[in-house]
């Protein structure tokens, strides 16, 4: 198999690429579903004692009173606490793709879910400890919620399972760190003249590291390289540069829904050199290629949402709405959902309650009607259960 049908085999290519399209599209569908069930769960306090009919005489007005995030609201809410836990995994001092991961966990989890409905800022130390499990980087829960001012280790257990059901039980991200490393160290290998070209490249290693000293300087720079030293040291500032853009830009932006790993890397060393990329690139292609058409145009696309990206720390300006966000949501929460602790010991003390417990009704019948049928399995197989032995 090669390269490209092994990703396509992976969950994050099944279920977590989409085009621009569909993935606005999924997100406005999330948003809408989430505000008619703030607005209903608003109905049911409001009109609590109330008839259906007068329930219904009062659905404008309950309505009304409900101002909603717009998806553009969600987007920048969670955004911004996307950056929190870049910033709490670097003061725990987590590697990096223990971060990348949490991130990723946090952005898929609200493809289908609202802010609306679970705030960020419960689920992000979740997602974190999520992470560091997934990523084989276990801590106890305990020493982890230590590092969190006011939280629990209720508060990081509650929501693990409501987690992994927005994830869809898929917690393999692949990053494109690993793609970054190789492709550095075939550059390398080429400075050496102990580089490899592609199949259809018909060029020794050394016609190949001549050929590199004629590269073009990268932006900002005067002159080419002179010599290896100097070819290295371009190399690994090129490198340094899109590892930071991997740890940062990528992270921020949609490009993990819409790019492949490879993309993401090869356009993050396209916008730190790209004379050097596009180098990189001709000793995997022929000069003369449709897709190397091609891959120019997907690399350009992807390179300019990681150069629109946000910055790590929010201006004055960004600042300022993102107050007003934070306020707005204050007031349209779902009520039936804030209290996720609460939920989870409700759902252990007894599975069967919905509604206010936050438990699906027609999954919660579905289960009770399981067990029924399976006691009822087991009493035609063992007959049924021996009366009290009487005193």
């Amino acid at each position: 198999m090669t390269e490209d049908e092994i990703y396509r085999t992976s969950t994050q290519y099944r279920l977590w690429s989409f085009t621009p399209e569909t993935l606005a599209s999924l997100r406005t569908t999330t948003n809408t579903v989430a505000a008619d069930g703030v607005r209903s769960a608003y109905r049911s306090l409001n009109t609590g004692g109330f008839s259906e009919s007068a329930a219904g005489e009062r659905d404008g007005e309950a309505e009304g009173y409900v101002d909603c995030l717009t998806v553009e609201e969600e987007q920048k809410i969670i955004s911004f606490y996307c950056r929190r836990t870049l910033e709490f995994v670097d003061f725990c001092e987590y590697p990096t793709n223990v971060k990348a991961t949490a991130v990723q966990y946090l952005k898929r989890f609200y493809l289908t879910n609202s802010p609306m409905t679970y705030h960020p800022k419960e689920i992000m130390p979740t997602a974190v400890y999520l992470a560091m499990k997934s990523e084989d980087n276990f801590h106890y829960v305990k020493s982890f919620a230590e590092k969190l001012p006011n939280i629990t280790t209720e508060d990081i257990l509650a929501p693990e399972f409501l987690l992994t059901q927005g994830l869809r039980f898929t917690f393999d991200v692949r990053h494109p760190f690993h793609g970054l490393e190789g492709g550095f160290m075939e550059l390398l290998a080429f400075t050496n003249g102990k580089g490899q070209c592609g199949p259809q490249v018909d060029k020794s290693s050394k016609v190949v590291r001549d050929d590199m000293m004629d590269i073009e300087p990268p932006p900002g720079a005067s002159a080419k390289a002179t010599n290896v030293k100097e070819l290295v040291a371009r190399i690994q500032k090129a490198h340094g540069r899109a590892k930071e853009i991997l740890k940062t830009s990528a992270l921020l932006t949609d490009a993990y829904f819409l790019y492949t790993p490879s993309q993401i890397w090869l356009s993050t060393l396209l916008l730190a050199d790209e004379p050097l990329a596009r180098f990189y690139i001709d000793t995997k292609l022929p000069v003369i290629s449709e897709m190397k058409a091609k891959l120019h145009t997907v690399l350009r696309n992807c390179g300019e949402i990681l150069r629109l990206s946000p910055t790590a720390q929010p201006d004055k300006a960004e600042k300022k709405e993102l107050k007003r966000i934070d306020k707005k949501l204050a007031q349209c929460r779902n009520p039936q959902k804030m209290d996720l602790v609460g939920i989870n010991k409700a759902q252990k003390r007894d599975p069967d309650q919905s509604g206010g417990n936050g438990l699906d009704e027609n999954i919660a019948k579905k289960r009770k009607l399981e067990r029924e049928t399976s006691m009822k399995e087991s009493e035609s197989l063992f007959g049924p259960a021996l009366p009290d032995k009487a005193s």
